[in-house]
């Protein structure tokens, strides 16, 4: 078995649908173009809608053939990110600010085309969710569409995810056992201390020092309190401080983000940098107050659906392009809240090399059309693995 002929016969106009989704980029929760484009095709294909689930989400029905109840869940990312896009091609974003620099143009594009060709076949068996959510990208619409009644409203037993991977080749999908991506913990630093004039610092409490010795510390976190068999990573990415070159100021805020793995970790990680800050603030008497934001939780994929995703991706790629024995991802993802609740898998889509060094969240990035006819042939053919046409049909 190999990429449908169908869906390929089919990629230049999917790969139309992808440009004009990459020409309209929307952020989080303002995904109103790309859900009424994503709703237009579905309705045109025949697919049951339901929409305004976590907003601006999507829920696209389709029933098979057979009078089965099993059901699942596909799901594909609709929003962009608040970037501007340096391409200069003829499909680069027509909204300033806004940029699909992580593909999930493609991803929207691949579960459409595997929706137009489910409900041309309907070579299964029971019921198919098209799950299109919003806000992936910081903004918890996986969680959003959970809390709106997601898996109450809909009755699957099983959800399912993708996200093309650059760096990977073209023809390779990568699966999990296990965890794939981590959880991502958000930090502020507000450091007070008191102005003064640069040339007189005896008579002012510089907040500067206090921040670089923070900085400085937060470091031995994972390198002394955390054993190397475990994954974790504490990124600065943020140190504001003054406005004027002599003048000393009476304040700084640091910034950033804390991943790992497990819950164990996760919570030394949150417990060290809170007595890392207060302490070093104490020692430079400065006062300091910290805002810590629960992210994403790790994006875990379950046993028993990471071995039937390996087995659809083996028959549609051969067993050789499968890669099992991947390490996870530090980034984070908000499939984890779907993955949370209902058993499934998340894999990776090779994409081949980046293009001039444009990896995801690059403002030269572009989603690779080449792969869109293997993606949407996943989708399909996990479909009919899942709810198999006992008619024969």
């Amino acid at each position: 078995m190999a990429v449908i002929n169908s869906i390929a016969d089919r990629t230049q106009e999917m790969k139309g649908w992808r440009h004009l989704l990459h020409q309209h980029p929307e952020s989080s929760y303002e995904e109103v173009w790309t859900s009424d484009f994503i709703a237009e095709k579905l309705r045109s294909f025949g697919i049951e809608l339901h929409r305004g689930m976590g907003r601006t989400g999507i829920v696209g029905v389709l029933r098979g053939t057979g009078s089965g109840t099993a059901a699942i869940g596909l799901r594909a990312d609709m929003d962009a990110l608040p970037m501007q896009e340096m391409n200069e091609f003829a499909h680069a974003s027509k909204t300033p600010g806004r940029m699909h620099a992580c593909g999930h143009d493609g991803h929207s594009t691949m579960l459409l085309g595997a929706a137009q060709y489910l409900a041309e076949t309907r070579n299964f068996d029971g019921t198919v969710y098209f799950i299109f959510q919003p806000a992936e990208e910081g903004g918890n619409g996986g969680e959003a569409m959970i809390k709106d009644g997601l898996f109450d409203q809909f009755n699957m037993s099983t959800v399912w995810g993708m996200h093309n991977w650059p760096g990977m080749d073209v023809g390779k999908i990568g699966v999990h056992n296990g965890a794939c991506m981590a959880a991502a913990d958000f930090f502020e630093i507000h450091i007070t201390g008191s102005g003064g004039h640069a040339a007189m610092p005896d008579l002012a409490i510089d907040p500067i020092p206090c921040g670089a010795a923070i900085v400085q510390s937060l470091q031995s976190i994972v390198s002394r309190r955390i054993t190397a068999l475990e994954a974790a990573v504490i990124s600065v990415t943020i140190f504001d401080a003054g406005s004027a070159l002599n003048v000393i100021p009476g304040s700084a805020r640091l910034g950033g983000t804390a991943r790992s793995f497990s819950p164990k970790i996760r919570k030394l990680l949150e417990d060290s940098i809170y007595e890392i800050a207060q302490s070093t603030a104490k020692a430079y008497d400065c006062a300091v107050e910290i805002d810590w934001q629960l992210g994403y939780p790790p994006t875990v994929n379950h046993a028993n659906e990471s071995v039937r995703a390996v087995a659809v991706a083996s028959d549609i790629l051969g067993h050789e392009n499968v890669i099992t024995n991947l390490p996870p991802s530090m980034g984070a993802e908000d499939f984890s809240f779907m993955l949370s609740k209902k058993p499934g898998s998340y894999i990776w889509l090779g994409a081949g090399p980046a293009k001039e060094g444009a990896m995801l969240h690059n403002d030269r990035y572009d989603f690779n059309d080449s792969v869109l006819a293997t993606g949407a042939s996943y989708w399909a053919r996990l479909v009919e693995s899942e709810l198999p046409n006992k008619t024969g049909g």
